[in-house]
């Protein structure tokens, strides 16, 4: 009690400016085992001394304040500690009544818990301006056990403008591991705690068999809080002169971003290449969503040959949607243009236009739930030619309903009921007539008999054995199939009442969908799952090609398992094939996450499929991995094999490199496939992240061990 008496006694008539007048929150508190005061002017606190003054934090050994001059004398180890950016440290310091002001010396310097600053002076000016006399600056860890720190920055002067969050060096020397490594006479940085600045963001190096090394340096400018804009130009000795932009704008409920580049270089003399993609995203009034996609390029190879992705089909799309707990509606309009080789954007559609409305009800005579949709639809296609040029417009509607009851011995039985409408429009094809109208109407009843089955270490079991008997008429009009000439067979549609993914075609005539699912859930940690099925039908509608495993009276089998370990190993295969075990397709996925490892591997094998434009059997292959191969270090890998070539269609290695001060990747890279716009290359990409300027807190993570 007398100890913090004599600090508010002695703090109030002497120390702080404004203290013996403001007794609230914005009073100064001073604390200490003794405090004692000389000839009226001087005021001396020592022992475990703490000063508390407007969000600034001071403790030190001693502290002695002489009236007549306004000075503290102050006698370390001293931290300072200023809001949650700023943290000094020192021997000895001699600072103004505020604080604000002064020396210190023998100190350091921390930003942000990140950078650290070590000098043999630091000059406080004004309360904004930290002044640092032959300073070093580094974010890594130093120590007896790692004494040279990996990389550093020694100045002559470093400046710390606090308010705009700056720091300037004078004759600055960049080390590595003690080496110095280049010379800058000035140079400016943010400091940590600020996340945008305008100015150069660190180099990147990139070298590929086709434009050789080169390098890649950032730009980037800040327009004001919600804007910014990077421009980045990329030279290579063997002659490419690009420059890369990325536009980003934060907007009233949403984002926009543009990336773009341009290019002179040898691949294509004479021809300026180049590609933007931008998207937008908006929330409008009412609910609704606004999302714009922009997808150009200059030529087929520029994507690849400038590691911008493996986009072979763009699509450029404007869409308005809205969706609530019972409806959706959407609208939008996109134009394709293919990158393929042998593909002809004349004959491809090229202009898709959409407007969907979905709305789901409760009858209030029938029960249960029914549902309303209608959808417009129309694509066009740049080519004249009959047939190939075909375009088409459609408009369709359909009501659907289904109840459940639950009978005797827990069996669920549901009635499904649909009906649609469509009506389409044809041009530029001789072979249909130039309106069609049909309607297709679906009846089905769904039987469900779950078993369930708990044992006495307190694992469940599920079995559930599904009949579904389905009927829609085999006498509807033929119109052209534009959105469902890929058929997927898995245990997600195994029990759809239309397996087609668009609405062109619709499965017709009478069948049954026969299936069994198991499931088991293990306390230890482990689950399992099985699915079992087949489609029979009373006639063959001729609908599905043979490699889609749903031709035939009597589809082939369908047979999909899984498994999760608590352990991070999770395997997952979906088999088709007929009674007599002749495979139509089988896929392999194998994931192993640890600690240390995570990996994920695929084997895939189709059968050869005309109908899907699939004209020989595909075996592939894929892997990728992950591997901890120490605190810091991480390898990475993957690769992809094409069995039917006898060859790997791409690989790629990478190492990383991360501690509390620095971030180091390295990458190689090599696409074998090759066509008249590409060639096989080789790309090598190197960068490095020093942590500590720009608000990268992230890759501090991982710090080296300092042992004592």
């Amino acid at each position: 009690m007398r100890r913090l008496w004599l600090a508010l006694l002695a703090i109030l008539a002497l120390a702080l400016p404004g203290a013996a007048q403001d007794t609230g929150p914005g009073a100064a508190t001073l604390v200490a085992d003794r405090i004692s005061i000389a000839a009226d002017t001087r005021l001396l606190a020592e022992g475990h001394v703490e000063v508390l003054w407007r969000g600034t934090r001071l403790r030190a050994t001693s502290i002695s304040f002489d009236r007549s001059t306004g000075l503290l004398q102050i006698v370390g180890p001293i931290t300072l500690v200023q809001g949650d950016n700023l943290i000094l440290l020192a021997d000895s310091a001699e600072l103004s009544r505020d604080l604000q002001q002064g020396i210190l010396r023998s100190a350091r310097m921390v930003l942000n818990r990140q950078l650290q600053l070590g000098a043999a002076e630091i000059n406080r000016v004004g309360g904004r301006y930290t002044a640092l006399t032959r300073a070093v600056a580094s974010s890594c860890q130093v120590c007896a056990a790692n004494p040279v720190p990996l990389w550093e920055i020694r100045a002559a002067r470093v400046v710390h403008d606090q308010q705009e969050r700056q720091l300037y060096f004078d004759h600055a020397q960049f080390r590595v591991a003690g080496v110095p490594v280049f010379y800058i006479p000035r140079l400016r940085m943010p400091d940590p705690s600020l996340k945008r600045a305008t100015g150069f963001l660190m180099p990147q190096f990139r070298s590929t068999s086709t434009l050789g090394p080169g390098l890649k340096l950032p730009y980037f400018i800040a327009i004001g809080d919600s804007r910014d804009l990077t421009l980045t130009p990329y030279v290579s000795t063997v002659g490419t002169r690009t420059l890369d932009l990325r536009y980003r704008q934060a907007l009233r409920g949403g984002t926009l971003q543009f990336d773009g580049a341009l290019t002179d270089d040898v691949l294509i003399p004479g021809e300026t290449r180049g590609y933007l993609f931008g998207t937008v995203s908006m929330a409008l009034q009412g609910g609704y969503q606004l999302q714009f996609d922009l997808q150009a390029v200059s030529d087929g190879a520029y994507l690849l040959d400038y590691g911008h992705g493996q986009v072979d089909r763009l699509r450029s799309a404007m869409e308005v949607r809205r969706t609530s707990r019972t409806s959706h509606f959407s609208a939008g309009l996109s134009q394709f243009t293919s990158i393929r080789q042998g593909e002809d954007n004349a004959t491809l559609p090229g202009l898709v236009g959409e407007v969907t409305l979905h709305r789901r009800f409760r009858p209030a005579v029938l029960g249960g739930e029914g549902g309303f949709w209608f959808q417009t639809y129309a694509l066009a296609r740049r080519s004249s030619v009959d047939q190939i040029g075909r375009d088409t417009a459609r408009a369709s509607a359909r009501i659907d309903w289904r109840r459940n009851w639950t009978l005797p011995l827990g069996i669920n039985l549901s009635a499904i009921g649909a009906l649609s409408a469509d009506i389409y429009a044809i041009g530029q094809d001789s072979s249909y007539p130039a309106i069609i109208v049909r309607s297709t109407p679906i009846a089905a009843v769904e039987l469900r008999w779950p078993w369930i089955r708990t044992v006495a270490s307190g694992a469940s079991q599920v079995i559930e054995p599904v009949v579904q008997l389905i009927y829609s008429p085999d006498d509807g009009a033929a119109v052209p199939n534009e959105d469902s000439t890929l058929v997927e067979f898995d245990e997600g549609n195994l029990f759809a009442l239309n397996r087609f993914p668009g609405e062109d075609v619709t499965e017709r005539g009478l069948r049954a969908n026969i299936g069994v699912g198991w499931t088991r859930f293990d306390p230890a940690g482990w689950s399992a799952s099985a699915t079992l099925g087949r489609v029979f039908r009373l006639d063959d509608p001729g609908q599905f090609s043979a490699g889609s495993g749903l031709a035939g009276a009597q589809s082939d089998w369908l047979a999909a398992v899984q498994l999760r370990t608590d352990g991070g190993i999770s395997l997952t295969n979906r088999a088709i094939f007929d009674s007599d075990f002749n495979f139509t397709k089988d896929e392999l996925r194998l994931g192993i996450n640890t600690d240390r490892l995570a990996l994920s591997t695929s084997y895939l094998w189709l059968a050869a499929d005309p109908g899907e434009n699939r004209p020989t059997d595909t075996t592939e292959w894929a892997m990728a991995a992950d591997y901890a191969l120490g605190s810091q270090w991480s390898g990475s890998f993957n690769w992809r094999y094409d069995q039917q070539a006898g060859r790997a269609t791409s690989a790629g290695l990478g190492l990383a490199y991360r501690t509390e001060c620095v971030t180091l990747d390295l990458s190689l890279s090599r696409r074998f496939t090759s066509s008249t716009s590409v060639t096989p290359t080789t790309d090598f990409g190197l960068s490095v992240d020093l942590v500590g300027f720009g608000g990268k807190a992230e890759a501090g993570a991982v710090r080296r061990s300092c042992r004592r």
